[in-house]
């Protein structure tokens, strides 16, 4: 029998330690102060994207949609507390975000309160909202969590809509009345102001959940998301962190409201359906729920889609194709309907799996190193 010799592999160096990547791994934690960095200073830009926006960067129209953008992608952030890092599914967020566009704009609108106190009193007044209706429905957990706070949004739209106490004004909305804000605030030429503001409000979202995440408090509830009867075996009381989470959640939703009601001018009833939770819900999973950055991605992303579907849906171009296709894409929900069964099919984990499922694909495409 004759001994063979089997040459053995080159050595291959890690990933990790190769320049490249280290540099890579390096700059990494500064991506998120460059991404705010290039936000704040968009409305400088003149730069014109013909069908993605309707004007250039800086123009009032295209900056208010960004606006809009910025704060449901702080909403989705914050609901993304309850749903992606709590497990916790409530179908009344809305609720919240309501209460923080109606209570600013009564308070302004009908009471006479200058922005800052109508501000302060409207987020105190929706934390304290959820904090107490979390208490009642956090007594309940599962599918029965979900209807109870589906149960509390609903009384709300109700009462809006009824025109509780002749302060909403029903169907019709209630427009903002500006002449007691600030005039920074006001006018067309400010709107670039207002995309500031939402540019803030989603930075302090994000700030909020990445610290609470991280915290001993964060990683009690993944704990809950994960096995609650592991939570309480530990000694822990798993009511008292979901109320916690809860409060929290609303308490940055009814911020939100406020930062919303500037931006459109007024409130409209159908911020308080249960449609806008479930936009919400839809927004984390096309993102990816429990991830940093993936909730803000998807509200972006599904609010973009929403406002620009529905002008893609009247265009020339739409209306031009055969019936049976022009119809169901005149159809903004039936679009986005689609683009979402497409992503959840393709993309389980949303939108922040994107670079681990096209990692595969991207090193078979590399060409292979030369041998040293």
């Amino acid at each position: 029998m004759t001994n063979s010799v089997v040459d053995a592999p080159l050595a291959q160096v890690p990933d990790e330690l190769t320049p490249g990547h280290s540099r890579w791994h390096g700059l990494r934690p500064y991506l998120p102060v460059v991404a705010l960095v290039v936000a704040a200073i968009l409305p400088y830009s003149t730069l014109n994207l013909p069908g993605i926006f309707e004007g250039p960067l800086n123009s009032p129209g295209t900056l208010q949609l960004l606006a809009i953008c910025l704060v449901f992608g702080g909403l989705a952030a914050g609901y993304d507390l309850l749903f992606g890092r709590t497990g916790m599914l409530s179908f009344g967020h809305a609720l919240y975000f309501a209460a923080g566009v109606y209570g600013t704009d009564v308070l302004i609108t009908k009471a006479g309160l200058p922005l800052w106190q109508a501000a302060v009193l409207t987020v105190l007044g929706g934390t304290t909202l959820a904090a107490l209706l979390g208490a009642v429905a956090l007594r309940t957990v599962g599918i029965a969590f979900a209807m109870v706070t589906l149960a509390f949004a609903q009384v709300g739209a109700i009462l809006v809509a009824r025109d509780f106490g002749g302060l909403t004004g029903g169907e019709e909305g209630l427009p903002l009345d500006v002449s007691g804000l600030p005039s920074a605030l006001v006018g067309v030429t400010n709107t670039v102001n207002l995309y500031w503001l939402a540019l803030a409000y989603l930075a302090l979202v994000v700030l909020v959940v990445h610290r609470v995440s991280g915290s001993p408090t964060g990683r009690v509830l993944a704990g809950l998301r994960d096995d609650e009867r592991r939570i309480g075996v530990l000694g822990l009381d798993p009511y008292r962190f979901k109320l916690v989470a809860f409060t929290l959640a609303g308490g940055l939703a009814s911020a939100g409201g406020v930062v919303y009601v500037l931006i459109v001018g007024g409130a409209s009833p159908h911020i308080t359906s249960s449609e806008l939770t479930l936009s919400l819900l839809v927004m984390v999973v096309l993102g990816g729920p429990g991830t940093r950055w993936g909730p803000v991605l998807g509200g972006i992303l599904y609010m973009y889609l929403d406002h620009r579907l529905t002008a893609f849906g009247s265009s020339d171009a739409v209306n031009a194709l055969p019936a049976f296709l022009s119809h169901p894409l005149s159809q903004p929900l039936f679009v986005l309907g689609t683009v979402f069964i497409l992503a959840v099919y393709f993309f389980p984990g949303g939108l922040a799996s994107l670079r681990t499922r096209l990692t595969p694909l991207v090193t078979a495409l590399r060409p292979p190193r030369p041998p040293r």
